[in-house]
């Protein structure tokens, strides 16, 4: 008796991208199979069971990768800032903005003026471009709203995205994001609203499924994120930090120190912080539209992460100030152009290993048994074509959870 299974994609090209493969696991002659929205066999068509399904799907010999994932967006938020982008274009510093009251701030003042609903209305374009390219899973902070109820505002926004699309949401607790006006000249004050009311108020009604900060000389220092990590892992909650972006921190370190899942940015990093993320087994997140649309100059350590075997997450980091950006395909091209990653560290990088920085490796990230059926068919002849071509959106299917989305 056959296998029964909901769907079957036959005749297609497989990049598994699963752990311990040879590059990208290809496998040329593939099948894919799933029921009630979980992968029953991903693999060669030769070395399949007898397998059935009511829906079967001839992909004419297409590429077949895991559906893309985003781990580091700020998709939450009002207004915009592109009166900040001409003053850097006309020489401004992003910290001489913020500290002259623009950059996170200027979004906070619009963010705190929004409906939760009109938050969430703002963010659906920007989520809708990223999936039109692929994207399956996407990380979504708040940060922009800098009291208890704005940041909770921002999250039950987050958590609305997914009500109107075939997407799985990842929410993130991002309060320790810049200082507030009400708590200039005291940033340690607001620090104790995050850890002693926004937490926990954000876990009793688990809108967040992690919790973020920024560590840097116009945001929080070392000592303030441990408190807030201590106060997430009191709640039970995962942390992550973005670190290293500006100046030397020793954030990194720091986040690895509390078995961070990732660290974001990173321009800064020094061996001792790779080699903490080493032991730890925290992601490097790098985010190249905002070193690119910063004209940073001073390059993550790529080499160094390579060789201590730190695993590379690639994301948008979709901001209104400093990643404007709702591409991963052109993540990828940045990476490649900027960083010299290669295909298969980009094209891991926004499955495999993005899956892992947001602590889903278990059920999204890859092609196998069991996980969860999110997959992205492509009209391309090779999966270099997904980081090469600029401007160029192949995608022929999209799949979430089984279903063609």
């Amino acid at each position: 008796m056959p296998v029964l299974c909901d769907q079957i994609w036959r005749q297609a090209r497989l990049a598994t991208l699963t752990p311990g493969a040879a590059g990208l696991g290809v496998i040329e002659q593939g099948l894919i199979a799933a029921r009630a929205g979980r992968i029953v066999y991903a693999g060669p068509a030769s070395d399949a069971p007898d397998l059935d399904a009511p829906e079967i799907i001839d992909c004419a010999g297409r590429w077949i990768t895991p559906g893309l994932i985003d781990p580091h967006t700020h998709l939450i938020f009002a207004g915009d800032r592109a009166a900040e982008f001409e003053q850097r274009l006309a020489g401004a510093g992003y910290e001489a903005i913020a500290r002259a009251g623009g950059g996170i701030v200027s979004t906070m003042r619009a963010t705190r003026a929004a409906s939760q609903d009109e938050l969430t209305a703002a963010a659906l374009p920007r989520l809708d471009a990223l999936l039109a390219e692929g994207a399956t899973t996407v990380e979504v902070k708040s940060g922009y709203g800098l009291t208890t109820a704005d940041e909770l505002k921002s999250l039950r926004a987050a958590r609305a995205l997914s009500a109107g699309r075939k997407v799985g949401i990842v929410a993130t607790l991002l309060a320790a994001h810049a200082v507030p006006p009400e708590f200039a000249g005291d940033p340690d004050a607001y620090i104790d609203l995050v850890c002693h009311e926004i937490i926990p108020a954000a876990a009793a009604e688990r809108l967040a499924d992690a919790v973020d900060a920024f560590c840097e000389s116009i945001a929080f220092t070392p000592a303030q994120i441990r408190r807030v990590f201590e106060a997430g892992e009191a709640f039970g909650l995962p942390v992550k930090l973005h670190a290293e972006q500006l100046s030397y921190s020793g954030g990194a370190a720091l986040a690895a120190g509390f078995g961070a899942l990732s660290a974001d940015h990173l321009e800064y990093l020094d061996e001792a912080g790779v080699a903490a993320m080493a032991r730890s087994g925290t992601v490097a997140t790098l985010l190249p539209g905002a070193y690119y649309v910063m004209r940073e100059t001073q390059l993550p350590p790529i080499a160094a992460l390579r060789a201590r075997g730190v695993p590379i997450a690639l994301a948008t980091d979709c901001n209104p100030g400093t990643s404007p950006l709702t591409s991963l395909l052109l993540t990828m091209n940045l990476a490649a152009t900027l960083f010299r990653l290669t295909v298969e560290e980009c094209l891991a990088g926004v499955t495999r290993e993005a899956a892992r920085a947001l602590g889903r490796l278990d059920d999204i990230g890859t092609l196998e048994a069991g996980k969860r059926c999110d997959l992205a068919i492509w009209d391309i002849e090779r999966p270099a074509e997904l980081v090469y071509r600029l401007g160029f959106n192949p995608l022929h299917a999209r799949i979430w959870n089984g279903e063609a989305a």
